[in-house]
């Protein structure tokens, strides 16, 4: 690999959902989000993203979108929380499909990072469950393995999942995050709210100027733009801290680009910083 980093943005499914889901400060009604009792026309489809990154130290996939038994029925994937999502998969999207479209595959994987484990983050596990390492906070394998109406475990059983723990750190709005390399040119920041141990990314570059890939702290660029987020939150107050810190660092002048994980304004492309 040459000395520089490169992020493959890649679309691995799309998903719908209520429009309260997105941006819960729009909507008075607390169960909006989940879709019952108002009709087709509150709902939005955005995409599902996951994300290459081309690393000196190593081959980096984050998160995994939907896996392939959505395209016959989401039912089977989801059960009950298709009334919440509904997802679907082009062909060609699944993640082991992007990667073979970029040349590897999932053995070609150093490590794959978890945001977090919601169903439309970690569908797709079973297809990189060969990858040399699959990691996810301490904070969100403990809540995701409790909450079984929330998370969806059959999605990674058989799956090699190991976990981490932050680090107190001066980084991030509550300042804990895990250095991946120990040199801060990918930190995992613990951004709460949404679930118990969201995290983003922070990719930076030997200049200064960073990558930030934010998960759900907010859908959209719009999220952090007009301080609304998610509807689905396990802790309100934490998720608004997240949105805040992620809002200040989106527009700082060192930033490249601020990317949400569902933003329908977003397109597949691929992002260098010098390492």
């Amino acid at each position: 690999m040459s000395a520089k980093i490169k992020i493959h943005v890649l679309h691995t499914g799309l998903v719908k959902v209520d429009r309260a889901l997105p941006y819960h400060g729009l909507y008075r009604n607390p169960m909006a989000f989940t879709g019952l009792f108002r009709s087709e026309v509150n709902q939005v489809t955005v995409p599902v993203s996951s994300y290459l990154i081309e690393h000196p130290k190593g081959l980096i996939l984050i998160d995994t979108g939907w896996n392939k038994t959505i395209r016959q029925s989401n039912w089977k994937e989801l059960g009950p929380q298709m009334q919440v999502n509904k997802g679907y998969l082009p062909a060609g999207w699944a993640v082991d499909e992007r990667l073979d479209a970029l040349g590897y595959q999932p053995t070609d994987l150093d490590y794959v990072l978890m945001s977090h484990l919601h169903c439309d983050h970690a569908s797709g596990m079973k297809l990189i469950k060969d990858a040399k390492k699959i990691l996810v906070s301490s904070d969100e394998w403990q809540a995701a393995n409790k909450l079984s109406l929330v998370y969806l475990p059959h999605e990674w059983a058989g799956v090699n999942v190991e976990t981490f723990d932050f680090n107190q750190s001066k980084i991030g709005p509550f300042n804990k995050s895990f250095d991946l390399f120990g040199d801060g040119s990918v930190v995992q920041i613990y951004t709460p709210g949404h679930s118990s141990g969201l995290t983003s990314t922070l990719i930076r570059g030997k200049d200064g100027k960073y990558v930030l890939l934010a998960a759900d702290t907010g859908y959209s660029e719009m999220s952090w733009g007009k301080m609304l987020t998610p509807g689905i939150c396990v802790n309100r107050n934490q998720a608004v801290t997240s949105l805040g810190w992620t809002r200040e660092m989106a527009y700082h002048p060192a930033c490249v680009a601020a990317i949400a994980n569902h933003d329908p304004e977003v397109e597949q492309q691929i992002i260098e910083l010098e390492y």
